[in-house]
């Protein structure tokens, strides 16, 4: 069974099943997929994603505002506390520093990145994180202000080998999204072979980013599918190692996600 360990359901484009999140889920669940983390990324729909994981039992949740949405209403280290002590929200974030999409003076995503660390220090759960041509600050905040004490996953992975290791290195779970099997995503495959594979998530981020074959469609999490078997081609193992392997490194980086559960 494999886990899409970052996707957005309450944003899925549901037109091709009639609106009903249920049969997308099933579909899901007919092609392996067992568990979901469903992410929140502003405050404002943090009540809809929480309420997705207390509906159904394998789909987990995250709080916190995205580095690109400025006009979000900003959260507080309590806030994000408070909302991270329900039993389904499993991680912080995601957060993090954009600097391609960025514009302008981008201090504040740096001090929004600092209200993230510090809840994530304070809770012990793991922080989630979205980079973008940020690399050098974002290290540096996670080795200044996470004080050892932080880890998680860099998802969506776009950047260098060299800040895989060092994220790695520092107790991150570097994720894979459909990316991968983009033709012009050669240096993230390279990222991906030179990895360990207990390093290692995989995700769709739908509905955005659908692998290949369904580029042009709208993402969904049954495509997490697509992701694992370009991984094991890359890697050279087969599809149930790497859903094996990245299933049991999902429960291991979210320990407050427990495995089980058939609703999806």
């Amino acid at each position: 069974m494999l886990v899409d360990s970052h996707c957005h359901l309450d944003k899925l484009d549901l037109s091709a099943y009639g609106g009903d999140l249920d049969t997308a889920l099933q579909a899901a669940y007919a092609r392996q997929i067992s568990h979901i983390l469903c992410i929140g990324i502003n405050l404002e729909n943090i009540d809809d994603v929480v309420q997705l994981a207390e509906r159904y039992e394998p789909v987990f949740a995250s709080v916190g505002v995205h580095p690109l949405y400025r006009e979000s209403r900003e959260p507080t280290v309590d806030e994000l506390l408070n909302i991270a002590s329900h039993p389904k929200v499993v991680a912080i974030g995601e957060t993090g520093l954009d600097y391609f999409y960025g514009e302008g003076d981008l201090q504040w995503q740096r001090d929004r990145f600092l209200i993230h660390i510090e809840a994530a220090r304070q809770s012990g759960l793991p922080l989630i994180i979205h980079t973008r041509g940020a690399k050098q600050d974002t290290l540096d905040y996670l080795r200044e202000h996470g004080g050892g004490a932080v880890r998680g996953v860099l998802h969506c992975f776009t950047e260098d080998l060299d800040m895989a290791k060092q994220a790695v290195d520092m107790g991150f779970m570097i994720s894979i999204s459909g990316i991968v099997t983009f033709r012009n995503a050669s240096e993230l495959r390279d990222v991906v072979k030179a990895l360990p594979l207990d390093r290692l998530l995989v995700e769709t981020d739908a509905p955005w980013l659908a692998p290949v074959p369904h580029r042009g469609k709208k993402n969904e999490p049954q495509y997490v599918l697509e992701v694992a078997e370009k991984v094991a081609e890359i890697k050279a193992v087969s599809l149930q190692e790497v859903a094996r392997v990245t299933t049991e490194n999902f429960f291991s980086i979210f320990p407050k996600a427990q495995p089980g559960g058939t609703a999806l």
